[in-house]
């Protein structure tokens, strides 16, 4: 700010290296040092932690006893709505006036699993999971201007893509589909169709599922699934406001439908705009099994509650990472 403002001189190739050679710098010595010295935290006994077992990364300290000191945890984690003993309160209570930072087992388990567990509506659950309106409305902007973007400059591209499935295979280039969207709305997708047509599979929720190994996937169809470029077209959707670059995963119709059937609370990921990439896609990939949705749906939660710039920036990274590896794609 202060070269700016009084206008000195300055190398704005020198300020971008110095920055990104920052950035990676400090990246690189929090995975190091986090591989070598894992976050240590101590466990007080009741409630719900024992869940805490499968969260890996992590040395646990199962506490005993009041009385048992552990040197050099970063946190004490506590159930803080189960009945603990007096000696365990005063456990906690002594913990946190040393200085030493005191987490409930449920935003703990949320911050090292980047998902968010709903066993039932309470007073504070909903409320929780608002987005931040301001941001929406400056996400959507940046969106519009991003989409336009990419049509405009990248049209050469998407009309060769578009030739080479007209050559790969008989049928049209554009895919179209009725999906669920923002507020519950139903809207038509776009994409490059990357299946061939007229392919019988059985019913109409099986046709909509993709599984591994598809036989209905052409030849091109493969690459460009895998390079995500399938979903370039898209971006029609995000300039009339039906989708976002990052938000939930919107799911076919009938696919919907059923989710909606069999999981509570599964249509309040339609708070936010569905997007072509994003926190469950990055972290779980394609699943289509209600199990596999469910826990899909916690990362979901966890991408509304925590709605920010920031998230949306990480997953642009793993997002790249996702298009070079393949990652989840079917």
């Amino acid at each position: 700010m202060a070269i700016f403002l009084f206008r000195i001189d300055y190398s704005a190739f020198q300020a971008a290296s110095s920055l990104t050679l920052s950035i990676l710098w400090y990246f690189g010595l929090n995975i190091l040092s986090r591989r070598l010295d894992p976050y240590s935290l101590a466990v007080v006994p009741g409630g719900a932690v024992a869940r805490l077992h499968e969260i890996g990364g992590v040395n646990w300290h199962w506490l005993a006893s009041p009385d048992i000191i552990v040197d050099r945890v970063n946190g004490v984690v506590a159930d803080l709505r189960s009945d603990l003993s007096d000696e365990w309160e005063r456990y906690i209570a002594d913990s946190a006036l040393s200085g030493t930072p005191v987490y409930h087992v449920k935003q703990i388990s949320e911050s090292l699993t980047g998902r968010v567990e709903i066993e039932h509506l309470s007073e504070n659950t909903l409320g929780s999971l608002n987005p931040n309106q301001a941001y929406l409305k400056i996400k959507q902007a940046i969106d519009w201007i991003s989409a336009l973007f990419i049509l405009v400059v990248f049209s050469p591209l998407l009309l060769f893509v578009a030739v080479a499935i007209k050559i790969d295979s008989a049928g049209p280039a554009l895919f179209r589909q009725n999906r669920m969207g923002y507020r519950g709305r139903i809207y038509q997708v776009y994409k490059f169709r990357t299946m061939k047509l007229n392919a019988a599979v059985g019913n109409e929720k099986e046709e909509a599922i993709t599984k591994a190994d598809d036989a209905r996937i052409t030849r091109l169809g493969q690459f460009l699934r895998k390079s995500r470029i399938d979903e370039l077209p898209q971006a029609i959707n995000i300039l009339r406001g039906e989708m976002s670059w990052i938000g939930p995963r919107p799911e076919a119709l009938v696919l919907s439908q059923w989710y909606e059937a069999e999981l509570p609370f599964y249509r309040y990921r339609h708070i936010v705009r569905p997007g072509i990439t994003g926190w469950a896609q990055v972290n779980q990939g394609h699943v289509a099994a209600v199990d596999d949705v469910l826990e899909k749906l916690h990362y979901d939660f966890y991408y509304i509650k925590n709605f920010s710039p920031w998230l949306d920036v990480l997953i642009v990274f793993r997002t790249i990472r996702t298009m070079l590896t393949g990652f989840g794609a079917r």
